[in-house]
């Protein structure tokens, strides 16, 4: 316990050491950590691989875990998109001089010592790292045991470059991944101002179920992708098998197939092929079974309620046909986690329809859900695609990560 309360008291003085950097200096830090990685990309890769020998082969979640040399090149890009950001602290919001000659502004100010939960994802400690060190945050990363020993080494880098800059190296630390020291996390109010957790629903639950600190959620995604009958088939197809054949095990991917009861055999006739070539375990209701089965599907397997609503993260994806828009928004509004959806049609009274009932934090009209990415919104890097709407919704990166403050200047003014 003295452990964890000293890791708790060194965050919140680190956010002495942080609020005294200049715009340049927190740019000059995030490039200098970009080129580390680099260089150090050959030992990355070897901490990686404990991991990654420990994880089984067949476990979805091993692609989320793995590093590459390409990947750790596209990481240092996204740090350097980073850096190269606009400093979203101290903005100023308004200003104001009221009748008593109170001179009154508001500005964005850093959240303070941001505490994110994360699992089997290491360059989300490298993402949020760079995220919080540019907006002036704290961090205390949390990631998962299954990316002890990479995330471990990537912060051991971090932390290096802090100290070459004569920062205080607790600006960015790792939690122990041991379960037993999670509620210490939750409920540490006075240290921790607000907490992230980035990964499965049950995760998301507990945390929200456990925490006093405040909770901004992040990760689960259970995303549809809707065929209404005036679709171009050629490109419904092409949409889904890359919504969920192009990386299963990220929150994007696509979860369950809707499709227009008119042109059902038709799409399925023209998706099962390219589905079957990935060995896409489709879970269908009955009408679509039935024609998943009259083309020999060899992956089928009859959906039962809980298929639906469900994150599958894997080769796997429920279809069900629908008679309409109306039973597919209906259906969306029941099972969708409110991350990514997406319609694929010609009809613009249709497609209107759905960007505007839709509740979710992204809404597509005839593209993949896999776009749902802060570096590809321009963000530069996120910590998590927010499916709630307090605060930040959809990609969470820089521009949220902070909050307001009032500062009024008075020549001894009283009320």
């Amino acid at each position: 316990m003295e452990l964890i309360q000293n890791q708790l008291i060194n965050a919140k003085k680190a956010k002495e050491s942080i609020l005294k950097l200049s715009d340049g200096d927190k740019q000059s830090v995030i490039r200098r950590l970009a080129d580390l990685i680099i260089e150090q990309k050959d030992n990355i890769l070897s901490e990686n691989l404990k991991d990654l020998e420990r994880m089984s082969p067949s476990d979805p979640k091993k692609d989320r875990l793995l590093l590459t040399a390409a990947r750790i090149t596209d990481l240092s890009k996204s740090l350097n998109d980073v850096a190269a950001l606009p400093d979203p602290t101290n903005i100023l919001i308004s200003e104001t001089t009221i009748d008593n000659g109170l001179y009154i502004r508001k500005i964005t100010v850093a959240l303070g010592v941001v505490g994110v939960i994360y699992e089997s994802r290491p360059n989300v400690t490298l993402d949020v790292a760079a995220l919080c060190i540019r907006s002036g945050n704290v961090c205390l990363l949390r990631g998962g045991q299954d990316a002890c020993h990479t995330n471990q080494y990537i912060v051991s880098l971090i932390q290096q470059v802090l100290a070459s800059f004569d920062l205080d190296v607790n600006i960015v630390q790792q939690w122990p991944g041991d379960r037993k020291y999670m509620l210490d996390f939750l409920q540490a109010e006075k240290y921790i101002d607000v907490i992230i957790p980035r990964g499965s629903s049950e995760l998301i639950a507990y945390v929200r179920k456990h925490a006093l600190v405040p909770v901004i959620e992040t990760g689960a995604g259970v995303c549809h992708t809707y065929i209404e009958k005036s679709a171009d088939l050629n490109m419904a197809a092409e949409v889904v098998v890359n919504a969920k054949v192009s990386r299963p095990s990220v929150c994007n991917s696509l979860d369950t197939i809707l499709v227009d009861s008119e042109i059902a055999q038709e799409f399925i006739e023209q998706v099962s092929p390219l589905m079957a070539n990935y060995k896409v375990e489709i879970f269908a209701d009955q009408a679509s079974a039935a024609m998943l089965e009259k083309v020999n599907y060899p992956f089928l397997s009859h959906a039962t309620e809980e298929d639906y609503g469900r994150e599958f993260l894997d080769f796997k994806c429920s279809l069900k046909i629908v008679n309409n828009t109306t039973e597919a928004l209906d259906h969306i509004s029941e099972f969708s986690s409110k991350h990514s959806e997406a319609i694929i049609t010609r009809d613009a009274a249709a497609s209107e329809r759905f960007l505007s009932q839709v509740d979710a934090a992204v809404v597509y009209l005839n593209a993949s859900t896999r776009f749902t990415d802060g570096q590809v919104f321009g963000l530069g890097a996120e910590i998590g695609i927010s499916t709630q709407k307090l605060h930040a919704r959809g990609p969470f990166a820089l521009e949220k990560l902070v909050t307001e403050k009032w500062i009024v200047r008075g020549e001894g003014q009283v009320r």
